[in-house]
């Protein structure tokens, strides 16, 4: 195992997540979800805690395991979750609910991400987390940009896509989708953006106020 793998192993089993944390993680496993790594989780804890977030849209509910981290940082929020999977949106709001989450801080949208965020609403959220089909993920920042307020800020979860967003051999659509983003992302005088390499990598870009 190279340096960097370990470093990236070792900042993933430094974070302690919760019972609930975990057994949200396992149903993924079992669900086939590939959720966010712990050090991404905690990542996002402390970018939702510094942006003192009040709303959070979610692209992608999954079983609950980035919500409920999102929400360890903005203990106060609520969370908007889109997915098109009834049954990972029943897990994720049993495990909303045993994290101890109150329902009312919790709206779950079943349907296509590609539908429903054309009618939201915009400059309406303080973080948007973009974790679905990556294929659609160049839409779907677009779309996550006019929802968040200036200041706000746009999570993109598998950023380096199993690392091969980093490999110009690699040329398959999502590989070459996530370049486009970065590239697209790197080149605005809108916003400022980083790229972290935890996990399986967790694009920041959060918008100016102008």
């Amino acid at each position: 195992m190279s340096d960097k793998d370990l470093n990236w192993k070792f900042s993933d089993d430094s974070v302690v997540e919760t019972d609930a944390q975990t057994r949200a993680r396992q149903q993924s496993l079992e669900l086939g979800i590939d959720a966010v790594s712990p050090g991404v989780g905690a990542q996002m804890a402390v970018i939702a805690a510094a942006t003192g977030a009040r709303t959070i849209l979610e692209v992608g509910t999954g079983a609950g395991v980035s919500g409920m981290w999102l929400l360890t940082g903005a203990p106060g929020a609520t969370i908007t979750s889109i997915d098109t999977e009834v049954d990972h949106q029943q897990h994720a709001k049993a495990n909303f609910s045993e994290s101890g989450i109150p329902g009312n801080r919790v709206r779950l949208i079943t349907g296509k991400a590609a539908e429903v965020l054309p009618r939201m609403n915009e400059n309406s959220y303080d973080i948007v987390f973009v974790d679905a089909d990556p294929q659609s993920v160049i839409e779907y920042v677009e779309h996550g940009l006019r929802l968040v307020r200036p200041g706000g800020t746009v999570l993109v979860a598998h950023a380096l896509w199993r690392g091969r967003v980093a490999d110009p051999a690699r040329r398959d659509d999502v590989a070459t989708g996530f370049r486009s983003l970065l590239s697209e992302i790197g080149a605005s005088t809108a916003v400022v953006s980083a790229l972290s390499p935890v996990g399986d990598g967790l694009l920041q870009i959060t918008r100016l106020n102008l």
